[in-house]
């Protein structure tokens, strides 16, 4: 028989309500309540430097639940603005300082397209708030005739603006983005590719030295030789190991103008060729850079425009003559090639471009040439998005996929993709690109996955969908992915995303290991980019 005690029932539930009660105050003033959105830290709870800095407001809060992908909304505790670096080093010390951390994600444009810089129940650093209405924290130095100029950039500051402050020099660096409103910390903190890239590297290969805020509230300056495991880890390491907020880039002497040609091909083996053969047509000779600047491939699918978000090349009347085209596959392949050239080169840049270009296996009479500044080449982006805003186009579902294939299987993808999988004219909703990449451009030491041949192809799905249907895309993207992995084809996804942990291990392979101890060392309580999901 139980033994009686002296409580009754309802004292009882009484003092196990208190008990409770008391339990979740103590346990939500040990985490500063930052791990539930219901809890709410008050300002005296906060440093004030974290503080006077932090909103809680549900204005404020919305602002950062999305991104450009507009397929995932996470909602966050809160929204840091830091005026200065060492605002986001008190933020990062302080949950590192907690026995129960919250979770950072540093946002700058938010041109992620899978929650990649959201952090539910955390806090979301406004990166952007550090230019302060002002461009100061990008300072140019030119050691002209000495060739190794560089550039010192906040990592909130946008490329576009990097490159207006540098054309004022006579410079600028060599590897880009297709689209320049981007922050040099994002771009950074996943690699930064384009038709450069072949010759020049992606961006990240192109960086003398950075200031990171690591996991534990650690501001650190590393290079390739001061701590370079940081260095290393950072370039290309998905936010995971700390914050960019300064980088150290290579320039170089700006060119004035550039050809910009485009050839259409009605054959992909001829199409691959010559892009092969182009992007090994680079060097030194008696101190000139040889070869092309720039190359890209797309594809035209299904007689759709010719033109489109991310460039209005062609005329309407070639317009017309591109889309009277009848080929077999349904697809046109596009090839896009850029010479850069300034005041003394001009007499020989059309000759020396027809070379270039001689014995290419393009249609007979489907060679289109522009001739433009650099500038608005490489912003070339921008104008196609502001039309696209205007109709109120811009900000909708964008279910991408952008993948590195190794060359020796980019013919069965074209087969088995671009004219099994995406030969529907109404799942084709572009752009596709489709070029070529050297690995040896590419640093092992960082973190970012490339295929492991010599050669191998960027390839972008840029699908752009209503609110209603862009899950089509996305289960057509799970389809994509599942047949590069029963065919064993060994692809990687740029800009990654995966479900679980073994996804994340199995993209980064024998770098696995490695990625472990990385974050082990520089962001040992999981602080940072919890967006990724490779951690949480």
């Amino acid at each position: 028989m139980a033994k009686k005690t002296g409580y009754t029932f309802p004292s009882f539930f009484l003092i196990l309500s208190f008990l409770l009660r008391l339990l979740k105050s103590f346990f939500n003033k040990l985490i500063k309540p930052w791990t539930d959105h219901l809890f709410v830290p008050t300002k005296h709870e906060l440093p004030l430097d974290i503080s006077a800095r932090l909103r809680l407001d549900s204005e404020a809060v919305d602002s950062v639940s999305g991104d450009f992908g507009h397929l995932v909304r996470v909602t966050p505790a809160g929204v840091f603005y830091p005026s200065k670096v060492q605002d986001i080093v008190s933020l990062v010390k302080f949950s590192y300082g907690l026995s129960s951390s919250f979770k950072i994600a540093a946002k700058g444009r938010g041109h992620s397209v899978r929650g990649q810089a959201l952090a539910r129940n955390g806090v979301v650093i406004d990166m952007c708030s550090l230019r302060n209405g002002t461009n100061e924290r990008i300072r140019v130095y030119n050691n002209e005739g000495m060739g190794c100029g560089y550039v010192d950039v906040g990592g909130e500051q946008m490329w576009i603006d990097v490159l207006k402050a540098c054309l004022e020099e006579g410079v600028a660096p060599v590897s880009w983005t297709d689209y320049l409103y981007l922050t040099v910390g994002g771009t950074l903190s996943n690699a930064g590719i384009s038709g450069q890239t072949f010759r020049y590297g992606p961006q990240i290969s192109n960086v003398y030295e950075l200031d990171v805020v690591t996991g534990r509230g650690e501001s650190k300056t590393c290079s390739k030789k001061l701590n370079s495991e940081l260095f290393f880890a950072v370039l290309g390491g998905l936010g995971q190991f700390g914050i960019i907020t300064r980088a150290r880039i290579a320039v170089q002497p700006a060119p004035r103008r550039v050809k910009w040609v485009r050839m259409l091909y009605d054959d992909f083996a001829a199409f691959t060729r010559d892009q092969e053969l182009l992007i090994s047509i680079h060097g030194d000779k008696k101190g000139v850079l040889t070869g092309l600047n720039y190359i890209e491939g797309s594809l035209i699918m299904h007689q759709n425009s010719p033109n489109n978000w991310r460039s209005s090349f062609f005329s309407s009347s070639d317009v017309s003559r591109i889309t009277s085209l009848t080929v077999p596959s349904g697809i046109i392949y596009c090839l896009e090639v850029v010479k850069y050239y300034d005041d003394s080169s001009c007499r020989d840049i059309d000759k020396e471009l027809d070379g270039l270009l001689e014995g290419l296996s393009y249609i007979p009479g489907f060679r289109f040439t522009k001739d433009v500044t650099f500038m608005e080449f490489l912003d070339r982006v921008r104008k196609g998005e502001l039309e696209l805003e205007a109709k109120g186009l811009w900000e909708v579902p964008h279910p991408w996929l952008n993948l590195f294939v190794p060359a020796s299987r980019i013919s069965e993808f074209n087969s088995e993709v671009f004219a099994s999988i995406l030969n529907d004219p109404w799942k084709a909703t572009g752009p596709f690109l489709l070029y070529p990449m050297l690995r040896n451009k590419w640093d092992d030491r960082m973190s970012t996955i490339t295929p492991e041949e010599d050669m191998f192809y960027a390839i972008g799905l840029l699908h752009s969908s209503g609110f209603g249907n862009w899950e089509v895309f996305e289960n057509q993207n799970k389809a994509l992915l599942q047949f590069c992995k029963e065919k064993g084809m060994k692809a990687k996804q740029y800009l990654p995303h995966f479900a679980n942990k073994d996804g994340w291990r199995n993209h980064f392979g024998s770098k696995w290991d490695r990625f472990l101890t990385r974050k082990a060392r520089f962001d040992p309580k999981m602080i940072l980019s919890p967006g990724q999901r490779i951690f949480n």
